[in-house]
């Protein structure tokens, strides 16, 4: 995605985009129903694009095909089942470059990969994971589901079940993966894995605790609320990926 690439998505022209891509503006797209690796290798298009100053800070919001990936500091280990029983459920296995464990995505799973430069915010990526953290607590909070941090556990939990997990990793200070928010998705994949490795804890997710199915739509509305709040960034709107 170009600069005339983002021009034509956001509709923003001229010096104005010019100046979205040099301020603190945000481009968000919704990209729906997307494989591991194409999304994989749209991340690291969009991290060069960004380190180059060709594109503003973006977000992606998209569902995963089943996948179960393991970060850097993972191992198969946290598999309880054989890979052979996972094809049979249509669910493939890859090792990939964020931080954490083992995880599972699937369909109904909200997935948020925010591409961002970090130099223009100190840095500082304890506080940017901080700052992501806050931003699904809120949204949570607005459908009076009551999340916190856990000081022993990464990512957003409810009680003792985890409902979002976290996994990041900076490239010359610019940000790819994310978070991965269980909101109408099958659970029972996770029974297949330690979820990022822990032990003892099990997953919930938004449609389990509400007792309904969401639209997913709306939840990425809050997101982007709280996140230009929680961020300081005006966020754009696009439809879709040049």
């Amino acid at each position: 995605m170009t600069l005339s690439g983002f021009q034509e998505m956001t509709g923003i022209t001229g010096g104005n985009a010019v100046s979205a891509v040099e301020s603190k503006a945000c481009c968000a797209l919704r990209l729906g129903l997307v494989g591991f690796a194409p999304a994989s290798e749209l991340q690291n298009n969009l991290v060069q694009q960004r380190l180059a100053g060709e594109i503003p800070d973006t977000l992606l919001f998209l569902q995963h095909q089943p996948v179960i990936t393991i970060g850097a500091f993972g191992g198969e280990q946290n598999i309880k089942v054989p890979r052979d029983a996972l094809e049979k459920e249509g669910i493939s296995v890859i090792h990939i470059d964020r931080g954490g464990d083992v995880t599972y995505h699937g369909p109904g799973q909200l997935v948020c990969y925010p591409i961002l430069d970090l130099k223009d915010r100190g840095r500082d990526v304890h506080q940017y994971v901080h700052d992501l953290e806050e931003v699904v607590i809120r949204t949570l909070d607005d459908y009076s589901i009551k999340a916190h941090r856990d000081t022993d556990y990464p990512g957003i939990w409810v009680g003792q079940e985890k409902i979002c997990a976290m996994g990041i990793r900076v490239v010359h200070w610019i940000t790819k993966h994310g978070f991965a928010l269980n909101i109408n998705n099958d659970l029972t994949p996770f029974s297949y894995i330690n979820p990022c490795g822990i032990t003892g804890r099990g997953v919930t997710s938004m449609r389990k605790l509400l007792n309904q199915k969401l639209e997913i739509s709306n939840v990425i509305d809050s997101i982007i609320r709280h996140f230009s709040a929680i961020l300081g960034v005006k966020v754009f709107e696009a439809t879709s990926v040049r």
